[in-house]
């Protein structure tokens, strides 16, 4: 059995970070190992402080987040109450395990600029350039560069960004699950929102989300470290997210898993 690298592909949770609108900046109360023996004295009438290992005990945790903060997988419920024209679409626990693991293909579109659209040709492009073909599912990674400013409120507005056809020419080829190391799937919020205002065109507004109304499939946000895979293809991923009841979506920590001779 050859030799395996596991690359890792997410970003960690952590409190207070600017990169989120305020709402949904993540909050982490760490309760340390002195904390954790006093909570452990209620579990354990009579215990004394000193008949711990070193007087310490647990440590935990207590988190405040949604299920969209950092690196995630967007169910199809997400975007809509129905997909594939019309059935209910899935919540996080329904999506299909064999989604989530299969060959892989990062596209670059780090030369785009912030806000701008990766289009069907932009995408056609890049398959050319890097000899690749896409099957039914394959999992496909754009990488923007937007991972960079993760940590700072520049983090909102970078990167290029999907829109509806790109999405859907994926969808079409049976592409279910796709990624990107930005914030949105779609281009940044600000961005469509400017240009909304300036054409009173809805159809601007999640139009790449929104794809999965007709299509249903998943994607996961707030990618990071793609350029650490070395390769456009010839690698695996791995993208279970936590079974949330119901929900829109789960945390995922998406690793690339590449087989060495």
């Amino acid at each position: 059995m050859g030799k395996k690298r596991f690359i890792d592909l997410s970003i960690s949770i952590e409190s207070g970070l600017p990169s989120d609108p305020p709402m949904m900046v993540p909050e982490i109360d760490y309760v340390d190992h002195t904390q954790g023996a006093e909570q452990m004295k209620d579990f354990f009438p009579g215990l004394k402080t000193d008949q711990l290992p070193r007087g310490l005990g647990w440590a935990l945790e207590f988190i405040k987040l949604t299920t969209h903060s950092g690196t995630h997988l967007d169910a199809p419920y997400h975007y809509h109450p129905t997909m594939d024209s019309g059935m209910p679409s899935m919540t996080i626990g329904e999506v299909p395990l064999e989604w989530c693991y299969n060959d892989a293909v990062i596209l670059d579109f780090r030369h785009k600029r912030d806000g701008e659209r990766i289009t069907v040709t932009d995408v056609e492009q890049e398959l050319q350039r890097i000899e690749y073909s896409i099957k039914p599912l394959d999992i496909v990674l754009v990488q923007t560069g937007a991972d960079q400013f993760w940590g700072t409120e520049e983090y909102l507005v970078k990167g290029a960004g999907m829109d509806r056809d790109s999405t859907m020419y994926l969808l079409e080829k049976g592409v279910k699950v796709v990624g990107i190391d930005a914030w949105s799937w779609d281009r940044p919020l600000p961005y469509l929102a400017k240009e909304f205002k300036e054409t009173g065109n809805a159809k601007v507004i999640w139009e790449a989300h929104f794809a999965g109304i007709e299509i249903g499939y998943c994607h996961m946000e707030k990618m990071a470290n793609l350029s650490a895979v070395g390769r456009s293809s010839g690698f695996t991923l791995a993208c279970f997210p936590v079974n949330i009841k119901g929900a829109s979506a789960g945390w995922t920590r998406p690793v690339a898993i590449i087989d060495e001779e």
